[in-house]
């Protein structure tokens, strides 16, 4: 039998210290080695008990949980999982939490607050499943980004033509690796549209935040928005987008809430609609995450004529659905997160 997840929990809350050390402890996968009520504690029993994850309270007195992740994790890296208030703060700090090395992160319920508490922990104990198989180690000796400026590198792999898409999935560790990415194209790149597996209200911040830091125009998905040069579109939490042809150009529908391959938005929607309207004008990356949604997508992407790749083991925080979508043969080689923007950028103006 498979030694147990040993979990840290660290919150200000005795309450909450004790629901959430309660909901993960009904699952024999997980064992809730001990508690910290803040950051100072909590390093102390990471030292000690040395933890396989710790969930992490975003909000908390003395140190909030981002100041705490910038500390740790070039020092201890850690796989963690933020446990977010659904307050305009708290999403702000956990999407800074995330860019400082945090897994993954799962919403505190705020109305119907009994449905929601076992909704929610049922997804912290998913989630601290999948932050037990993360890599994290690159983080060891390593700056997080801490200020928020205009990227300054400029690449001379231009698109030759604005109906050219790039379109890209990602799910767990893909938002620093998504910032990784685009953050180095130039103003100029062709339209680029992005599924990341996140809740409704955190696409907005997330896109908000990227818009900062890149050359390109990074915005969340509007219903209608037109797909072009220059334009990075972010699919909004709770919604399927799909690309669709509209005359002689290329524009989102946003559509069903209904999950697709355990997903909304899901991956292999958006690229299912890429392979039927855009084809051979396509290129796509399948960026680290847990689980294959995008993996038949991107495959009919590149029955459809489409370039595509995916992100190597040794760089993704969790490597399935990169692996699936190379398994399936719709990525035509693994590339590591740090060569992906030049490869996608090659892709676009290479001759067919």
């Amino acid at each position: 039998m498979a030694r147990a997840i040993r979990v840290l929990v660290v919150d200000d809350s005795a309450l909450v210290r004790n629901i959430l050390s309660q909901g993960l402890s009904m699952d024999p996968a997980i064992e809730v080695v001990g508690t910290a009520p803040d950051p100072y504690i909590a390093r102390d029993k990471i030292v000690q008990l040395q933890p396989d994850v710790m969930t992490l309270d975003v909000e908390m007195p003395r140190m909030d949980g981002v100041a705490f992740l910038r500390k740790l994790m070039p020092q201890y890296p850690i796989p963690i999982v933020m446990v977010s208030s659904l307050t305009q703060r708290g999403k702000q700090i956990t999407i800074e939490a995330l860019e400082a090395g945090a897994v993954d992160f799962v919403a505190k319920p705020t109305s119907n607050v009994a449905a929601g508490l076992n909704a929610m922990l049922m997804e912290l104990r998913s989630k601290v499943k999948i932050a037990s198989t993360a890599n994290v180690s690159h983080w060891k000796g390593k700056r997080s980004v801490a200020s928020v400026q205009k990227a300054t590198t400029v690449s001379t792999a231009l698109a030759e033509s604005t109906d050219k898409i790039i379109a890209i999935g990602a799910s767990t560790g893909g938002t620093e690796a998504i910032r990784r990415v685009i953050e180095t194209f130039p103003a100029t790149t062709s339209g680029t549209v992005i599924v990341q597996h996140m809740p409704a209200g955190f696409t907005k911040m997330f896109s908000d935040r990227l818009n900062q830091l890149c050359q390109m125009q990074v915005k969340e998905a509007e219903d209608g928005d037109r797909v072009r040069s220059g334009l990075i579109l972010i699919a909004p939490g709770g919604k399927q987008l799909e690309v669709v042809r509209s005359g002689g150009f290329y524009q989102i529908h946003l559509g069903s809430e209904e999950k697709v391959s355990g997903h909304c938005p899901s991956v292999d929607v958006m690229m299912h609609s890429v392979a039927k309207h855009v084809g051979a004008n396509a290129v796509g990356a399948m960026l680290t995450g847990m689980g294959q949604d995008g993996a038949e997508g991107m495959l009919a992407m590149k029955q459809a004529g489409a370039r595509c790749i995916s992100q190597d083991e040794a760089s993704s925080v969790v490597f399935g659905m990169p692996k699936v979508a190379f398994e399936k043969g719709g990525a035509e080689r693994l590339v590591p997160l740090d060569k992906i923007s030049a490869s996608l950028l090659g892709l676009l103006t290479e001759k067919r």
